[in-house]
């Protein structure tokens, strides 16, 4: 099962993310993704949601493989609509999103926690776009919620990643501990939100969103059309055509 949702407490939610082996989505798991998150926002029950992942990382972007089978464009778009679709349905979530995050956090997976209200992590987690590895562009809206612009762009450019550790310096992680008290962290910090008032809470949701700065749900899917045109050009293919066969 690649989505599964789970009630561990009065008012929470948890949506895990299992695809071994890194939880690499295809087209189909970014659609399940948004409709798992956007069922339990709409469940007047809740009041947090947790977005958790099964495995050794929490999620290694699309599904590269998917992607090189396409002889057209067909999986790219399906890609690009799907993670849209996730990333919006973290992002407008009714209720507060805590990211609990562990091991490797890449493309996709920036994405998800860049919409995220919280982010909790693991000691072994790195956060990081290789967009630019892997023939792509994208989640530089999200990363740029991380980390501060120039670091942003460097990390961009170079396909580097930052640490749990670093991103707490930033504030941009909420807590960083050992990999077994993870989820107790993150059910911890979600059950202290979830003590609050539903209406309110659902009201904070929808006020904080709208005085962000950045229209992300705008800005992702312009970022988007141009890695529609590197594939186009045939830049993207001969870029991606090198994944996994580095030395």
């Amino acid at each position: 099962m690649t989505v599964s949702t789970a009630r561990p407490s009065d008012g929470v939610r948890v949506v895990t993310v299992d695809r071994p082996p890194v939880n690499a989505l295809p087209v189909q798991g970014w659609y399940d993704l948004a409709d798992a998150v956007r069922t339990a926002g709409r469940d007047p029950e809740v009041r947090c949601v947790v977005l958790a992942a099964a495995g050794r990382g929490f999620n290694a972007g699309v599904d590269i493989k998917e992607l090189q089978r396409d002889t057209g464009h067909e999986a790219l778009i399906g890609a690009n609509r799907g993670c849209a679709e996730a990333f919006a349905a973290v992002y407008t979530c009714e209720v507060p999103v805590v990211a609990a995050v562990q091991g490797f956090c890449l493309g996709g997976g920036v994405g998800l926690v860049g919409n995220a209200d919280a982010i909790v992590a693991s000691e072994d987690a790195v956060f990081g776009l290789p967009e630019l590895d892997r023939g792509a562009l994208g989640a530089a809206t999200h990363l740029a919620r991380l980390v501060p612009q120039h670091l942003m762009r460097t990390l961009y450019y170079t396909s580097r990643t930052v640490t749990a550790a670093e991103l707490l310096a930033h504030g941009s992680v909420w807590r960083v501990v050992p990999h077994p008290e993870l989820m107790h962290t993150a059910l911890e910090l979600a059950e202290e939100i979830a003590a609050k008032d539903g209406h309110l809470l659902r009201l904070a949701k929808a006020a904080l969103n709208g005085i962000d700065p950045v229209d992300v749900r705008r800005s992702y899917r312009y970022e988007q059309g141009f890695t529609f045109e590197a594939n186009l050009a045939g830049t993207a293919d001969r870029v991606r055509d090198t994944f996994g066969k580095e030395a």
